[in-house]
């Protein structure tokens, strides 16, 4: 077991994602085609490393042409920011006509986010300003780049949300990289680093084995399914 909050960050953020899906299932919580993100969900700065964060979820719109924005709910978000659990993982479910090109965070937005402790944003829509928020640190995980941002405006704050088949709930632990976001479930959270590590011992034993002189089909089958 992990003692607090932020050792639990710091053990998931030495796992990459593929590992920790692989340790979720072993707890049997979930079914195994959910949870995560599919491939319309790509990782624009993998140099960044892993991102692990609590999610503040906001439901947005930009591509809906003449209307007008409501700046109370755009008030709501940065205060939602200023007070929500960190890390925070910005999530945007952009339920406009035309996600394929909205674009709610940029340079600004982005070095707003940052500095009241974001430190990744997750959307089905697009993301913009890409050299300025790389040199910011800030991840992005989105569908695409576009270079404007139309008429955005925010709709709802820490509302359940939608994004690229992952249901997230705000307050959920996600977990991303290169290969796409995770939902950690709450009641399995501080048990997941641990059986990452055991998987990888696993993992690294069946892999010497297999590069090793030693190696047979029948062998491999033998410790792949009957252990």
């Amino acid at each position: 077991m992990i003692a607090s909050a932020s050792d639990e960050i710091k053990a998931l953020q030495a796992v990459d994602t593929p590992t920790i899906c692989n340790a979720i299932e072993r707890f049997k919580v979930r079914n195994d085609v959910s949870g995560f993100t599919g491939m319309h969900t790509r990782c624009f700065f993998p140099q960044l490393g892993i991102s692990v964060g609590y999610a503040l979820t906001v439901k947005v719109d930009s591509t809906t042409p003449d209307v007008k924005r409501d700046n109370n709910v755009w008030m709501e978000w940065v205060r939602a920011m200023e007070t929500a659990p960190k890390p925070i993982f910005l999530v945007f479910e952009d339920v406009g006509p035309q996600p394929e090109k909205s674009a709610h965070i940029g340079e600004v937005m982005a070095t707003l986010a940052k500095r009241l402790g974001v430190i990744a944003l997750l959307t089905n829509g697009g993301v913009r300003d890409m050299q300025e928020v790389e040199r910011l640190g800030l991840q992005y995980f989105a569908a695409g780049v576009v270079p404007s941002h139309g008429n955005p405006r925010l709709m709802q704050v820490n509302v359940p949300v939608t994004v690229d088949g992952l249901q997230i709930e705000p307050g959920d632990l996600l977990h991303g990289d290169l290969n796409g976001v995770v939902k950690i479930p709450a009641e399995i959270s501080d048990q997941v680093a641990e059986m990452a590590a055991k998987i990888r011992r696993e993992e690294a034993e069946l892999m010497a084995y297999i590069n090793s002189p030693d190696f047979s089909v029948d062998g491999f089958i033998q410790r792949k399914f009957t252990h």
